[in-house]
């Protein structure tokens, strides 16, 4: 069985279907999620730990890190396997708890 879910808004997420918002399927491969925060190896080990609880697996020599012009904050995206919207939800608010993190995508 398959499921769906809409995404709207700032990434929010949404099960009801009568949204026109994009509709993803899981389990869905090479799911970007994108973490940005302060620049520190303690906030890109913080995502990887977050991560592996929530995606066991997942690919990390996948992981990008960008880092803003001034070199205070950095973004790291990560590829996984989505499995479903409590996956996405339980990943999206430990990440956000802590306060290395200023946004998630």
């Amino acid at each position: 069985m398959t499921q769906k879910l809409n995404i709207i808004g700032q990434g929010a997420l949404s099960a009801n279907e009568g949204t026109e918002a994009p509709k993803i399927e899981f389990p869905c491969a090479d799911y970007p999620i994108k973490v940005m925060g302060d620049a520190s190896d303690e906030m890109r080990a913080l995502v990887i730990e977050v991560m592996d609880r929530h995606a066991p697996g997942f690919d990390q020599s996948s992981i990008t890190v960008r880092q803003s012009s001034k070199g205070r904050y950095q973004s790291l995206t990560v590829y996984i396997t989505a499995t479903g919207v409590e996956q996405l939800t339980a990943l999206h608010e430990e990440l956000k708890a802590s306060d290395l993190i200023k946004i998630v995508l």
